[in-house]
């Protein structure tokens, strides 16, 4: 009776996930392949990967003091929307392939919604470490102003519109009552909102870019006006590297998410001739394989970070080979040690220089 007043009233809230991937044209195995088991494997081992390394870029940034400025909160914050992004991953290879079919269609949106949301998360973290970049960088600055209750409020904000946006089709912007306007990659959205979705990534990648484009060719034309003072050299240089490490993560970031949106549009426009279905999955991995990408450019272009890295991994294979009793808080300790040690050194540094 209830599939009966659905089909009258167009909705199809009652059929199951199978009935709309045969209506958008993406069929699903029933049976496991020798490629679904490698998908899947592969699948789970990167997802596996890519928790264990932005954990360890977390915990980098809480026991190091010198990372307790707003820009690595900032990029801490990213750190945790890789890792989410990872678990939402990780879940949806144990909901994939000819599992997919067994799905129910709240099951079939708490998949998408964790990888909607975890893009989301991490587009915005962009945004907002490019304008406190912005801030910063035009005032010749290491580190914003910025107090620590207004980061966290910040990145209260970008967790509450991330989860907002992924629950969009949820609250309403679905094809479950417009079968005619469904896409063929995600069979349960609508087409509209697959565009909508993609345009505004890209638009705001198209901002991001902009302005870090803006922001090097200031700091270019500012350092070359800066004196040969050494605290101005060593300034430059550090304002200059750390530049550097945000936008290889942004230019990764965008290299990796863009194959990926531009597919959702062509899905959303209704291209039939682009074959959305036979790159899918290659997109899926490139955007994956980015948050494992950013813990990689942490320990190449950021000494402090490498180091840090190093000390956590020693003190878990001390703790597991051993039996010693060093824990994470002990060896915050010794790491606030070293670095009160570096900036008296530094501040001598300086006082022979004036």
């Amino acid at each position: 009776m209830d599939k009966l007043t659905d089909d009258i009233h167009r909705c199809y809230f009652n059929h199951s996930v199978q009935f709309f991937y045969e209506q958008s044209g993406k069929n699903i195995s029933a049976h496991w392949r020798p490629r679904d088991y490698v998908v899947v494997s592969l699948g789970m081992g990167v997802s596996v990967i890519v928790i264990l390394a932005n954990i360890l870029v977390m915990v980098a940034i809480f026991i190091n003091r010198r990372f307790h400025f707003p820009i690595y909160y900032l990029l801490g914050n990213l750190a945790a929307a890789d890792l989410f992004s990872g678990i939402a991953y990780l879940h949806l290879m144990f909901h994939t392939g000819p599992w997919t079919i067994k799905l129910s269609q709240n099951q079939w949106f708490v998949r998408q919604t964790l990888i909607d949301s975890s893009l989301t998360a991490s587009v915005l973290n962009l945004l907002a470490i490019a304008l406190e970049r912005h801030q910063t960088i035009f005032t010749m600055q290491l580190h914003s102003k910025m107090t620590n209750r207004r980061v966290v409020l910040l990145i209260a904000a970008i967790w509450g519109l991330a989860i907002f946006m992924g629950l969009v089709p949820t609250m309403g912007w679905h094809c479950l009552c417009d079968l005619d306007n469904c896409s063929t990659m995600a069979p349960m959205y609508q087409r509209s909102y697959l565009v909508f979705w993609a345009v505004l990534n890209l638009f705001t990648f198209s901002l991001m870019v902009a302005a870090y484009t803006r922001i090097f060719v200031y700091v270019r034309h500012k350092s070359q006006r800066m004196s040969q003072h050494t605290s101005q050299i060593r300034h430059k240089e550090t304002v200059f590297n750390l530049m550097k490490t945000v936008s290889m993560i942004l230019g990764c970031f965008v290299i990796c998410w863009t194959p990926g949106l531009v597919l959702l549009m062509l899905d959303g426009l209704g291209c039939e001739s682009c074959q959305v279905l036979r790159y899918e999955k290659y997109c899926l991995v490139l955007a994956e394989c980015n948050s494992l990408v950013n813990p990689i450019i942490y320990s190449f272009r950021d000494t402090d970070m490498l180091q840090t890295f190093k000390r956590i991994l020693c003190c878990l294979c001390r703790r597991g080979g051993t039996g010693h009793k060093d824990t994470l808080s002990g060896m915050r300790c010794n790491t606030l040690e070293q670095e009160r040690e570096r900036d008296v050194l530094q501040r001598q540094d300086l006082n022979e220089s004036g």
